[in-house]
């Protein structure tokens, strides 16, 4: 059975500096697909047009320019500079017609020699994956459950750590939401770590925290979103069983490297609360503002963290146990 990120990441070149792809139902979250892999796509051009595999994803930042809708798209890609050990690249993903669409800007870059040091460690008393309640769970009874999306179904599955779900009753205090992410069919590079491309659909999951501070009885609203910042610090290993495909067991998610670290900038339009908005979404949860990590590896998936940014009182849209739209 062929991987999920990595079929929908298949592109066709057609002309220099041209790729075409097809983005699949199953990525969409209400009405569009995922920013994410729709980020992926853009990545996966730039990686080919460049021919560097020594040099590795360092950075992105994605605008949502224009709606992508699922099916046919077409990826317009320059790179801005070749270098032997960075690289610089554009890529826009648009569908056939449309005049803009997503606009990502990226560097690669190669290893070099460097420093590495922790000046914050990350929290420890987080509760772990297994225990925490899954997005997939069905709600108490007399809850209407919330409508199927293969998204959140088959390809990427949340646990809530902290927050409340829609429907609990409960004095609001702390703008914050924690939960746990992964990939069900991770995709694996030859030497065993997980493709760096796939990143951006994890972070992209924003759990939002207002909710949680304006408290049960709210309307329903969205903030759409306008930007979507990356930074790779380090590559991050899988912890893989021995089996067919190297593919790890269901629910055992993913082992962040030593020194694996990823850190995320998102911003929604709407009010300045939301324009204030910082979001981590790092190995071993790591707080926000966090850019690197030295501690030991730990089973579990990548830890998303939403809270506000410096002097903000909140942050964005959905609560715990309720997949993001």
């Amino acid at each position: 059975m062929a991987n999920p990120f990595l079929e929908v990441t298949t592109l066709h070149r057609d002309g220099d500096g041209r790729f075409r792809g097809t983005i699949t139902e199953d990525w969409v979250l209400r009405p569009l697909p995922q920013g994410g892999v729709v980020t992926a796509i853009a990545l996966r051009s730039m990686q080919a047009e460049l021919g560097h595999p020594e040099q590795r994803l360092r950075t992105l930042h994605t605008s949502f320019v224009g709606q992508v809708a699922a099916g046919t798209v077409e990826v317009d890609v320059e790179v801005l500079r070749r270098g032997r050990s960075m690289s610089h690249a554009r890529a826009e993903v648009r569908n056939e017609g449309a005049a803009r669409g997503h606009l990502t800007t990226a560097i690669f870059g190669a290893e070099r020699r460097g420093f590495r040091f922790t000046d914050l460690e990350p929290p420890v008393e987080r509760t772990p994956p297994a225990e925490c309640p899954s997005f997939r769970d069905p709600p108490p009874p007399g809850i209407e459950p919330f409508p199927p999306m293969t998204f959140w179904d088959r390809l990427v599955e949340g646990r809530a750590v902290s927050g409340h779900a829609p429907w609990e009753e409960y004095v609001p205090d702390r703008a914050e939401h924690v939960k746990w992410v992964r990939l069900d069919d991770p995709p694996v590079l030859d030497g065993g770590a997980l493709d760096p491309l796939a990143l951006p659909v994890l972070v992209d999951t924003m759990p939002g925290a207002v909710a949680e501070k304006l408290g049960p009885g709210q309307r329903d609203w969205f903030a759409p979103s306008v930007d979507l910042t990356l930074h790779l610090l380090e590559g991050v290993a899988l912890a893989v069983a021995a089996g067919p495909q190297h593919r790890p067991p269901r629910r055992r998610g993913l082992r962040l490297g030593r020194h694996g670290a990823v850190g995320l900038r998102r911003r929604r339009s709407g009010n300045a609360a939301t324009r204030g908005l910082r979001h981590a979404g790092l190995p071993l949860h790591l707080p926000a503002g966090v850019r690197a990590g030295a501690g030991p590896g730990r089973q579990g998936t990548v830890g998303s963290v939403a809270r506000p940014a410096a002097r903000r009182s909140s942050v964005t849209s959905s609560s715990a146990m309720r997949p993001p739209r």
